[in-house]
């Protein structure tokens, strides 16, 4: 508005008009801003004292703040120090307790030497006296101390050994009846629930015929027939004077069983030639061992017995041909897997396993070939080779004692293998093997000092030993008993069990003239 005014009184007025209008202007200006300026002092002064006012109660806040930590603080101090004041308090006390209990660790400990003093001397008095009792006591025995030492030692020695022996053979007595009990129940239990054929095999096969004109044709023209069927099957037979038949001799089983079975064939076909021959014993040789592998499957499915190498299955089938003392190998390695798993089900351990070891037992007697080895060691390596369990190869080695026991299952192994050969019917004892049996368990007993005579009876299972009664006493009898049932146990191999008597008799004889 005040542009606008100028502007217009320029027009209007002119140029003396404008610069009176110009001073007017000036003057209201400089009044007007000398005006902003005192209401801007006034202004920044009002501004000036709330800005004070604000600090002033921004400090005393502040200040209230800080006087009431300084005070929180002040009271934290003065509680720690109340604290301190009471521990230190009872610190002073367990000093004092301390100090007392030390006085009286010392008042003890003086009190106890003393005590120990007195001992001592007392203890010096005693054995002034002891020695002098003695001394008296030698006078009176007429011998020093150390030899009435030695014969009250002498005297509780023969005590202590009469005592032991009785003791010992009280438990020994004890635990035989015990362990006998239970070891009949299982083997019997065991006995009972397995069953077997008690069939015998000898060395020799015989061939029947219809009629005695087969003879010739089986010999041929100048013996070639017979000598071909002998050759190619490793077997000798023997024409005699036996009426309608022919003997098959040989020690292998499944080779009678190929002449045999070839024989069978040749007489039904009608044709015997050295061709038709080694075709037919070809072809017969190839139907055993069809026939091996059969009974071998067979066999573990009748036990259940499965995963079984088709090597060892083999061998096992070769078991049915193959004969132990006249025992058939097979029907003999079946009985003593029944019996193994029966044993080891009343044992609380794995029949599985058991049945497993016992029907691979004697592996080791079928082999192809004939190594320098015992049969239960070849068994055991053969195992070890078809990647059988540890527990089953060493059942199998030490079955005969040819290698340590480290599992429970070998000496089930064990005990069937003699139950199953023990039995009456089981097998043929040659009777020089008899003989030196009995032989030598009569000179095993007479190794003995004091001995006079010694009887093997009951067919060896029961040895009596006569010893002198003026070299022997009663206890010294009875250890000898125990000491040589002992050694039989140890040195020989015998089917049960031996009874070992000693008898000790005093006779006194008088004549009545």
């Amino acid at each position: 508005m005040l542009v606008i005014g100028i502007v217009i009184g320029l027009i209007v007025g002119g140029g003396a008009g404008i610069f009176a209008t110009t001073s007017v202007l000036r003057k209201k200006l400089l009044a007007k801003s000398q005006q902003i300026l005192v209401d801007a002092e006034e202004k920044a002064e009002v501004i000036k004292k709330d800005k004070i006012l604000q600090a002033k109660e921004k400090y005393l806040q502040m200040k209230s703040e800080y006087d009431k930590q300084v005070q929180e603080r002040n009271s934290k101090i003065v509680a720690a120090e109340n604290k301190i004041k009471q521990k230190e308090q009872v610190l002073s006390q367990k000093v004092e307790e301390l100090q007392k209990k030390s006085n009286e660790l010392k008042n003890a400990s003086e009190n106890l030497n003393n005590q120990i003093e007195m001992l001592h001397k007392r203890e010096a008095e005693v054995e002034l006296r002891r020695k002098q009792s003695v001394e008296k006591l030698e006078q009176i025995a007429s011998m020093t101390a150390e030899e009435a030492k030695e014969n009250l030692i002498e005297m509780i020695k023969d005590e202590a050994r009469a005592e032991a022996s009785n003791y010992v053979m009280d438990i020994v007595e004890e635990a035989k009846i015990t362990a006998n009990e239970q070891a009949k129940k299982i083997v019997i239990q065991s006995i009972q629930r397995t069953a077997t054929e008690n069939a015998i095999e000898n060395t020799v096969s015989v061939f029947n015929l219809e009629n005695e004109e087969v003879k010739g044709r089986i010999i041929g023209r100048e013996g070639r027939n017979i000598r071909t069927l002998e050759s190619l099957t490793g077997v000798e037979i023997i024409i005699d004077d036996s009426p309608d038949a022919i003997i098959l001799s040989g020690f292998d089983p499944i080779r009678r069983e190929i002449a045999r079975l070839s024989l069978h064939k040749l007489v039904t076909d009608g044709r015997i030639h050295p061709a038709r021959i080694e075709e037919v014993v070809s072809k017969t040789r190839k139907q055993i061992e069809q026939e091996i592998i059969e009974v071998g499957k067979r066999t573990c499915i009748d036990l259940g017995i499965v995963n079984m190498n088709h090597e060892l299955m083999r061998m096992i089938g070769r078991m049915k041909y193959r004969s132990s003392y006249g025992q058939n190998l097979l029907q003999h390695s079946r009985e003593v897997a029944n019996l193994s798993a029966t044993m080891a089900a009343e044992l609380g351990l794995n029949p599985k396993l058991a049945k497993r070891a016992g029907l691979l037992h004697d592996i080791g007697k079928v082999p192809e070939n004939e190594p320098d080895l015992p049969h239960a060691i070849l068994g055991m390596k053969m195992a070890e080779k078809y990647k059988e369990r540890p527990e089953v190869c060493n059942a199998i080695g030490a079955h005969h004692d040819e290698t340590e026991m480290t599992s429970l299952i070998a000496p089930i192994v064990q005990v069937c293998d003699a139950i199953s050969g023990a039995r009456p019917g089981a097998r043929r004892e040659v009777v020089e093997a008899y003989i030196n049996r009995l032989n030598k368990l009569e000179e095993l007993a007479m190794t003995y000092p004091g001995v006079v005579k010694t009887y093997a009876i009951q067919a060896g299972r029961e040895l009596r030993v006569i010893v002198g009664a003026d070299k022997i006493s009663d206890t010294e009898a009875t250890q000898l008993s125990l000491d040589l049932s002992k050694k039989i146990q140890n040195e020989m191999t015998y089917p049960g069990q031996i009874k070992v008597t000693v008898i000790r008799e005093t006779r006194a004889v008088n004549y009545a003239k």
